[in-house]
């Protein structure tokens, strides 16, 4: 059924005005990153900066240690996700193949804890990083992000599994492979795109993550990147304008660097003509 010349009008009209809604926030703090004072107290503020300048960025690394807070961000962001996606990919497996009833308690329960707000979980999980010392410290900010990041990684990941044509595990064990060797050779490298995928969102969710870090990191050299953004505003709750949106903008870069580099393997598709029917 083909679509008709004022629908595709339509479609795409409404995609632009969505990219446009997307983009507006980073074109914005990337034009207030390069603005100089005067053009930011301005009453008619203009998208392209009259005269650019560097000096934002310049400050905002000497005020702030954003070098050595994005360190810490990037070691708790990679190491949640790497841990996140090795635990939730053998777990999603067992729930997606195996439709026992504790299967489908275990994929409710997931669904129901990630109603859970912040604040309800943040007073157990500090006293049970304070029995096992580990306040105050980059191993236990992680064990948060991966006890965060793990119902959706194992919903996410028991999803794509369900899509891996059982007939292919049928197929090896006829050849002799056990369940380890199955899951290995065979399932994960079809769940690629969704380890990516996973793994990409556990990333950036430990990268943006502000409150638990903020409740647990005390140390100024110990504190992640979102955190030392918020030392850029005053007692009184006055921003220090440019400097906040050239650090901030620097913090949603590795963001769109990690996604640009691996956008490619999330795209679907692996599996077209694996089974023939």
């Amino acid at each position: 059924m083909r679509t008709s010349r004022p629908a595709r009008i339509g479609q795409y009209t409404a995609l632009l005005a969505y990219l446009v809604f997307l983009a507006f926030p980073f074109l914005w703090l990337l034009s207030t990153a390069f603005k100089p004072p005067r053009e930011l107290g301005a009453l008619h503020p203009s998208w392209i900066p009259d005269d650019p300048t560097l000096a934002n960025f310049r400050q905002a690394f000497d005020e702030q240690p954003l070098l050595h807070a994005a360190l810490n961000s990037l070691v708790a962001a990679l190491a949640a996700a790497v841990i996140a996606v090795l635990i939730a990919t053998p777990m999603a497996y067992v729930t997606a193949r195996r439709r026992t009833r504790l299967a489908k308690a275990v994929t409710g329960w997931v669904v129901v804890s990630q109603a859970f707000p912040f604040v309800l979980l943040i007073i157990p999980l500090f006293l049970v990083l304070k029995n096992l010392r580990l306040i105050n410290s980059l191993p236990g900010l992680v064990l948060v992000y991966v006890v965060w990041a793990l119902p959706f990684a194992l919903w996410m990941l028991a999803g794509y599994v369900r899509a891996v044509p059982p007939e292919l595990e049928e197929a090896a064990a006829v050849d002799g492979a056990g369940r380890v060797r199955t899951l290995v050779s065979v399932t994960a490298p079809l769940l690629a795109p969704g380890i990516v995928a996973t793994a990409l969102f556990a990333f950036i969710t430990a990268w943006n993550e502000f409150f638990f870090a903020l409740v647990l990191l005390k140390t100024p050299q110990k504190q992640t990147l979102p955190v030392v953004l918020t030392h850029f505003i005053g007692a009184e709750g006055v921003a220090d304008l440019g400097p906040l949106a050239a650090a901030a903008c620097l913090a949603t870069l590795p963001s769109l660097v990690v996604f640009a580099l691996i956008q490619r393997r999330i795209t679907g598709g692996m599996l077209t003509g694996a089974v023939k029917s």
